[in-house]
């Protein structure tokens, strides 16, 4: 038997949208924006002080899933401004050392909020 768990974070979201989503020991995070519990952007104009929150709220998934950062198997990045690159990094390795998933970085043009730099999602193995 399959089991789909839709996984949603004590906070205000889009409709028809889930943080998470476990299919059998997979888990699937959807893009995470920088925001705080009340739905609010977090470091306006600052990619480090996002890309903090970002992983903040990714791990807030991984840990009402079960996970943690060492699960993560895929990792895809969206910046607004390809020059963050360097300044996300040190986050980026705060949280996953040198033991990093599978990524992809891309620019784009713009996100969902307009004062987001960024927005991350994950893949991860529970298994």
């Amino acid at each position: 038997m399959k089991t789909i768990t839709r996984i949603q974070l004590p906070k205000k979201q889009a409709v028809l949208y889930s943080d998470g989503v476990l299919f059998e020991n997979v888990l699937l995070i959807s893009g995470m924006l920088p925001t705080d519990s009340d739905g609010q952007i977090v470091g306006l104009g600052d990619a480090a002080a996002q890309a903090e929150q970002v992983f903040k709220n990714i791990e807030a998934v991984l840990l009402e899933a079960g996970g943690s950062f060492s699960d993560i198997v895929k990792l895809n990045i969206y910046l607004t401004n390809i020059e963050d690159r360097p300044v996300i990094s040190p986050v980026r390795q705060k949280y996953f050392g040198h033991d990093t998933p599978a990524s992809t970085l891309l620019e784009i043009s713009r996100l969902a909020h307009p004062d987001a730099l960024l927005e991350i999602e994950t893949m991860a193995y529970l298994g």
